[in-house]
């Protein structure tokens, strides 16, 4: 809710939300993305800069639904590209702007990644069911670690907050919303691992079968957090040698 209050606003229209900037990227094979500024988390091993992570009230400015939609779908017919995103930030922050950017995207041929903590959707049930109404999203939520504490030391967040993860995607099994779970692991014990598995087979067996095996880009001020904190990646890989199955 802090968070909140500095990356978004009430228009006169419609709630407005803080980005930085609009651009393509190769993930998903070709995607253009509307980075936002804010997120409630604070991982170690996001590659957002210090600056987006620890300054959301002075970087960025603010857009209207519409307007971000706009910007979005522009550059995506100039790149010829079919898939969108919010990312940068956590993009269920501010669920009137998100769901009204999704109202302007509707039928408009695009897909839509919602890159997600889950934290938000995990905590309010009704979320995944307004989410529902739109088939063209697919919601993409990345654990933190694959448990309490490894999810308390990535992200400096309270242990048992990591329940809320497992609870969106929970949620949006029931709410019939497309999805998929991804997990860094590049600080996880195999046995770890397989205790998360086991965990979403509980959920949906789906889930476990499409888990996603996210591992540690080690972008340069990545390093400097990693390092700052005493964190040592079992496995990562540079910016310039990113496996393919990781884009």
């Amino acid at each position: 809710m802090a968070i909140e209050k500095l990356v978004t606003r009430a228009g006169i229209e419609s709630q407005e939300r803080k980005y930085y900037r609009v651009r393509s990227a190769r993930w998903y094979g070709g995607i253009v993305t509307a980075d936002c500024v804010g997120c409630g988390l604070l991982c170690e091993f996001c590659w957002v800069s210090d600056a987006v992570m620890f300054h959301p009230a002075d970087i960025g400015k603010f857009y209207t639904p519409k307007q971000i939609a706009d910007e979005l779908v522009a550059l995506a017919k100039r790149k010829r590209l079919n898939q969108l995103r919010v990312s940068g930030g956590e993009p269920t922050i501010g669920k009137r702007h998100l769901l009204e950017l999704l109202d302007q995207l509707q039928n408009k041929g695009y897909n839509f990644i919602l890159e997600t903590n889950g934290i938000l959707i995990g905590h309010d049930e009704n979320y995944a069911q307004e989410l529902s109404k739109y088939d063209f999203i697919h919601a993409r939520v990345s654990l933190k670690g694959c448990n309490q504490q490894e999810f308390a030391t990535l992200t400096g967040a309270k242990p048992e907050d990591y329940t809320l993860q497992l609870k969106s995607l929970q949620n949006l099994v029931k709410a019939g919303v497309s999805c998929h779970p991804s997990v860094m692991i590049s600080f996880s014990s195999n046995k770890n691992l397989q205790h998360i598995i086991e965990q979403l087979k509980q959920i949906n067996p789906r889930l476990a079968e499409n888990l996603e095996l996210e591992e540690l880009i080690l972008y340069p001020h990545v390093n400097k957090r990693l390092q700052k904190h005493n964190l040592k990646p079992s496995t990562s890989h540079s910016p310039n040698n990113i496996p393919p199955q990781q884009t």
